[in-house]
């Protein structure tokens, strides 16, 4: 833990402020203050009226209210304490730099985490093999549903030329937080409901600006996204593929070989055939399929006649099973249909209001299947079959 100055070294209350402290966490990097060198100073007079100074890590800080009322609120619970004032300064670059390397492991070099054999993320890539399937719908609530069930969860919008991942989950206007220059610099995922964000969408200087890059400029794009972002060793990172088998997908299989998939598909025949060449990319790139969503699978409505309530299978039936029992005899291992989304008004709305179904209306039948799949997804184990486990075989 870095040294906090005081003019107070002796004073009783010292210790248990410090640990009351320790006990605030960063909004953004999700770490004590203390350990990130954020608490500058803390004096305590002889009324035990307490002085704490913290520095941001940057000027403009998005989350500084919270920071300072949870300071405050931590020291004014000690025992003894009459009075909290907290004031907030900022970071030298020095202490930047320091933050950026005590965050990277003491690493100076540009890494992916998640590409590292000891990572204990799982990443899940949700890919279709068209648009229009409902794809990043699924990404959100899944999102949301794993971290409702008490898993940490990132959320990555790697669909460039379509980010709709922040619209989705309210948060379009956001800014992450850089801390450092041009040159080295470490970037903080836009924190919401639980869940960190990054997006191609967040970096633009205007929401309207149009994303108009090729295959290098993708490809480092997304090398940014993954190893300048400080996403805090989520228990699961959710990836919003773009829809298709083109350069992002093929980017991706190799900067995240051990990245578990799941294709969204929708029940008509012609949308099944085109999300089985996801799966075979997917498989290509020696990723391992875990799993099918049918989308849009059916709208339960009730009968004029008898009041009952029916399925109607608006786009037709039998997609979600076809390209699972496809997936299953051309990958040679079982690939299961993991849950079947009916169309529902609430699913579309959330969408479109940043309040995604699972937590707006969790009753909803769309929200009862996607907090299922989260459950099956949370519950199962990443299999070691074809993960590159990084060792080096030795001679006898």
């Amino acid at each position: 833990m870095p040294e906090i100055q005081t003019n107070s070294p002796e004073h009783a209350l010292l210790p248990k402020i410090t640990a009351a402290l320790a006990t605030v966490n960063d909004p953004e990097i999700r770490k004590p203050i203390t350990d990130l060198g954020m608490v500058e100073r803390v004096d305590i007079d002889e009324a035990g009226a307490v002085f704490v100074r913290v520095l941001l890590t940057i000027s403009g800080c998005p989350l500084k209210g919270p920071i300072e009322r949870d300071v405050t609120a931590a020291v004014a619970a000690v025992q003894g304490v009459t009075d909290v004032r907290v004031e907030l300064g900022v970071m030298t670059d020095e202490q930047r730099s320091e933050l950026r390397r005590g965050l990277n492991g003491g690493r100076a070099e540009r890494s992916i985490p998640f590409a590292r054999p000891d990572s204990t993320t799982r990443v899940i890539l949700v890919a279709s093999g068209k648009g229009g399937v409902g794809k990043s719908s699924v990404t959100v609530n899944l999102a949301m549903a794993l971290a409702q069930a008490g898993h940490s969860v990132g959320v990555l919008d790697a669909d460039i030329y379509g980010h709709s991942i922040p619209a989705m989950l309210g948060v379009a206007d956001a800014r992450p937080t850089s801390i450092g220059d041009d040159n080295e610099s470490m970037i903080l995922p836009v924190p919401t409901n639980g869940i960190q964000v990054m997006s191609i969408g967040m970096l633009k200087p205007e929401r309207s600006q149009v994303v108009a890059w090729r295959g290098p400029i993708l490809d480092r794009a997304l090398t940014q996204m993954l190893a300048d972002v400080h996403w805090s060793d989520p228990d699961f990172l959710i990836v919003d593929m773009p829809p298709g088998t083109g350069d992002v997908q093929i980017s991706l299989g190799q900067k995240l070989p051990n990245a578990e998939v799941i294709v969204v598909t929708t029940p008509q025949a012609a949308a099944a055939e085109v999300a089985e060449r996801a799966g075979t990319m997917a498989s290509m790139m020696n990723q391992k399929v875990i799993g099918v969503v049918e989308n849009m699978a059916y709208l339960e409505v009730e009968c004029p006649h008898c009041s009952e309530h029916h399925q109607v299978e608006v786009f037709g039936s039998g997609g979600g099973d076809e390209v699972a029992e496809v997936l299953t005899a051309r990958l040679g291992y079982d690939v299961e249909l993991l849950g079947r989304v009916p169309l529902d008004l609430e699913l579309r709305s959330g969408g479109d209001e940043g309040a995604p179904v699972v937590v707006s209306a969790p009753h909803h039948p769309s929200s009862v299947v996607l907090r299922e799949l989260a459950d099956r997804i949370g519950q199962r184990r990443r299999s070691l079959v074809g993960l590159r486990l990084g060792l080096t075989p030795t001679g006898k």
